[in-house]
Formats: structure tokens, sequence, C-alpha cells
């Protein structure tokens, strides 16, 4: 018991100076995807394709780890398919491959739609949602697919949603990587209040689309979402806000 808590404090010194877990991938115990389950990543899943072949390997493991942890069910008539689960699944992986306890654990259910479908939470058509209480993610495969079809607007609703529940999870748990993304969220809207120059600078650019100004939560789903997407303008442009939402994601990965 002494040696654990001797650890976690001295996890937490690591933290605090270096903003980033002592370790983030196990070597131990990995899980492997089929093959057609690789196939689907490696034709339609860029980011895994930038991978070296060690982190493939955990990449892999993570998505078929999301796969099982997660239930997947089709509405609305819709059949649920393994490229739906994969693509999905890697989308959620993608987003917390900096992070150690990468499950998102406020979501248990991913519900999938063919298109738009009609929402109860405000009597109105969406094209996905998160519903915290019913730990439950909701997404339009069409769009969704179009999401990564373009990938350079942008927009990704994959991205957008999981985003979403990243923040929301990191506020409720208190492990290393929610801790880091919760504490970096903050250093950057600190730095946003104090620095009213490039608050302007960022509204005049358009860089971000209007949506982001909605609210703290759409903020940070769409900064994820250029960050994602347009890494090199990003960076040129905002480079501050960059490196806080590299910080936020611990992605230390080839392009970021």
């Amino acid at each position: 018991m002494l040696f654990y808590f001797a650890l976690k404090m001295a996890e937490l010194s690591y933290v605090m100076k270096r903003k980033k877990p002592f370790y983030v991938h196990s070597p131990f115990f990995l899980k492997q995807l089929n093959e057609p389950q690789k196939i689907i990543l490696q034709n339609q899943f860029k980011f895994y394709n930038k991978l070296n072949s060690r982190y493939k390997k955990y990449f892999e493991h993570r998505v078929a780890s999301f796969i099982a942890d997660k239930e997947f069910v089709g509405r609305s008539g819709l059949q649920i398919t393994e490229e739906m689960k994969v693509l999905i699944s890697a989308t959620a992986v993608m987003l917390t491959f900096g992070f150690r306890d990468f499950y998102i654990a406020l979501v248990n259910n991913i519900f999938i739609y063919p298109e738009e479908f009609y929402s109860t939470i405000n009597d109105d058509y969406h094209k996905g949602e998160f519903n915290p209480k019913l730990q439950t993610l909701v997404l339009s495969w069409k769009d969704f697919k179009k999401g990564f079809a373009i990938d350079n607007d942008n927009l990704n609703l994959g991205i957008h949603e999981f985003a979403h529940a990243i923040h929301l999870n990191s506020i409720k748990e208190r492990d290393v990587s929610s801790t880091i993304f919760s504490d970096s969220f903050k250093e950057l809207t600190t730095l946003l209040s104090n620095e009213e120059a490039l608050r302007k600078d960022l509204i005049a650019s358009k860089y971000f689309r209007d949506y982001a100004y909605t609210n703290q939560f759409e903020f940070i789903a769409v900064i994820i979402e250029t960050f994602i997407e347009t890494p090199d303008e990003f960076k040129s442009l905002f480079p501050e806000i960059y490196d806080k939402t590299k910080q936020m994601l611990n992605f230390n990965f080839a392009g970021y």
C-alpha cells in the first residue's frame, strides 16, 4: 500500500512537471483484430497507417478492446457491420491514443442511424449527439462517413461527438489522462481570458467555425476537430492554442 502511494505521488510530480503521463501503453496482453478488421483500418483510416509497427499493435489492441467494451446498436433498421464498429472505435482510439485510460467510461452505448435522426433533446433533427445521463453516443452513419471522406474541412462528426464525450468524461473521472485533459483546458481558457488580442484574432480569422463560440463544450469539440484535420495550418495561425490542444490530448504522433 505504501509502495503504491509512493508510486502515485511520484507520477503526480512527473505529471505536474511534464504535463503527460509517466507511461501510456503497456506491451503486455495485447488483443488482436481479425484480418478483415485490420484490412478496414489499413484501407480506411489514415492515422493508423502513419503509425510505426509497434504503435500499430497498440492501436489494434485498443480498437479490439473498445469494440468489446461498447454496445453498438443499429437504429431505424440499420444493421451493424464490422466496418461501423472498427471505424467508430478507431476514431475514439485515435483521440485517446495519448491517454493511458482510453475507454471513455462515460460511453457505454453507441447508437447508429442511417442518416439524420429526430432527437427529443431539443425536438430537432441531429447528425450526432452525446447523452451523458444515458451514457450513449449517437451518430448518423452517412454523416460519420462524410467526415472522413473530406478530411481537411475541419468538419468531422465522429471526432466532434467523441470530443464531447472525452471532455465530459475528464470532468467526471480523475485518472491521470483525464486530469491532464481538464487541467490543460483550464490553462487554455485562462490564456484566452487574459489575452484579448488573441481572442479577437481568433474570431476575426474565421478559422474556427462560428459554432465553436456557442459554449465551452462546442469550443473544445471544434478545436479538436480542427487539430486533427488541419494541424499545420492550426499551428501556423494559433501556435499557443495548438500547443494547449496537443497537451490536452498528449498527442505526440507523426504529423502533429
